[in-house]
């Protein structure tokens, strides 16, 4: 079997393209375990000819046991950056209206994940800007599931939110 990789040009970068046979070696499963994950949207893919290849750089993520983020996830990263922008532009509105939906929160949900993650943004609200902003725009997996259970409801207008979800949409159908 020929172990030699295709390159493919996508968005001017160079990506180095393997087989669901060869994706399945590095990941040390069988080829229908890789095509399964294609299928299900778990390991991006593009068809050349008849055939998946599938990004090296995706298998070896996937291998390194690194986190693919879920649209939903993907979203929130989204509106994560457009909530940054009004907190560096009006700290004190974003942080007070936070706190008002902390305590909201806190009265419906008294235990369990959103009633932690409400506790852990109550305490990031209390702290640097800057680090309220770093989870905001993070791609750690900590920083992702804190903000499936986000406070910042209202800090977008809706024209400002309808706007980042569109260009979320136009993004996501370039890139998936």
């Amino acid at each position: 079997m020929d172990l030699a990789t295709t390159e493919s040009r996508v968005e001017g970068a160079v990506v180095d393209l393997l087989s669901t046979g060869q994706a399945a070696k590095i990941l040390g499963s069988s080829r229908q375990h890789v095509v399964d994950l294609c299928s299900a949207g778990d390991l991006p893919y593009v068809v050349v000819g008849t055939h998946r290849r599938v990004s090296r750089r995706d298998v070896e993520a996937l291998a390194g046991g690194t986190r693919r983020m879920t649209r939903d996830q993907r979203r929130s990263l989204w509106l994560g950056h457009a909530i940054a922008g009004k907190l560096v532009a009006e700290p004190e509105w974003v942080i007070e209206t936070a706190r008002r939906n902390i305590e909201l929160q806190r009265e419906v949900h008294r235990r369990g994940q959103p009633a932690r993650a409400m506790e852990r943004w109550a305490a990031l609200l209390n702290g640097p800007i800057e680090e309220l902003a770093d989870v905001l725009v993070s791609r750690a997996p900590e920083a992702s599931d804190l903000r499936q259970n986000s406070p910042f409801e209202g800090e977008l207008t809706e024209l400002e939110r309808s706007t980042v979800l569109a260009a979320f949409e136009q993004r996501s159908r370039l890139t998936h």
